[in-house]
């Protein structure tokens, strides 16, 4: 009569490999996954909805440099953040020779609809500039505060929170929120992109900036996320 096998192994192995998967996920729910771009999807009303509501945090201790000395190279393709926006929004692009410098190009402005010649150079670099959706400061009264020092360069470099927009509606928007600025054109897409970014990143909205945005959500029914 053959000799019969121990089960011993397969009974030790099951178990452990369903701990294994449990670690795995519990470190995914707790935080272990990266935190920013991708982590919401789906209707962005409903994403408004979810997101949490309090009042403004103090704006006491804000810096722009505490989001990172200007642009950096988190994404490690060896290009900074800039000019990887400059590449992905633009049509037309013409590189330097170091396959990053972004040196011309043309811009479907998402603000205001109008055609922008871009031209890298004194006088002319500032005519398409890349907007913050979730301007630095308000994000910092709305619980990017809370974030660590490297998360919040990350935030100020996420792609989600990045777009290349005409320079001077970029300025006239300064650090408002939505209850405080919009685009002439595109808010559906705006206010859609904010959300996304304060979902990603665990932000709250203001009560009054929570309202504007749905006001222009309850325009544009089924209004999706965008991605990066």
């Amino acid at each position: 009569m053959p000799a019969r096998r121990s089960s011993a192994p397969a009974a030790i192995l099951v178990p452990l490999l369903l701990v294994v998967l449990a670690v795995a996920l519990w470190r995914a729910l707790a935080g272990g996954a990266p935190t920013g771009t991708g982590a919401a999807t789906g209707d962005a009303a409903e994403a408004l909805a979810a997101l949490e509501v309090r009042a403004a945090a103090p704006s006491t201790g804000y810096e722009r440099e505490l989001f990172g000395d200007g642009w950096v190279d988190v994404d490690a393709d060896g290009c900074r953040t800039r000019d990887d926006v400059l590449q992905r929004d633009l049509t037309g692009v013409r590189l330097g020779e170091d396959g990053c410098t972004v040196l011309s190009g043309t811009l479907e402005d998402p603000y205001s609809g109008d055609e922008i010649a871009f031209r890298r150079g004194r006088g002319t670099s500032d005519d398409v500039q890349i907007d913050h959706v979730v301007a630095l400061a308000a994000a910092w009264r709305t619980g990017a505060q809370e974030l660590s020092d490297d998360e919040r360069v990350r935030f100020a470099n996420d792609p989600l929170e990045l777009l290349a927009v005409d320079g001077a509606l970029n300025q006239s928007k300064g650090d408002d929120d939505a209850s405080e600025w919009l685009p002439p054109v595109g808010e559906c897409e705006y206010v859609a992109r904010q959300v996304a970014v304060k979902s990603a990143w665990g932000l709250w909205v203001t009560p009054a900036e929570g309202e504007a945005m749905a006001d222009v959500l309850a325009g544009c029914p089924g209004q999706e996320l965008p991605g990066p």
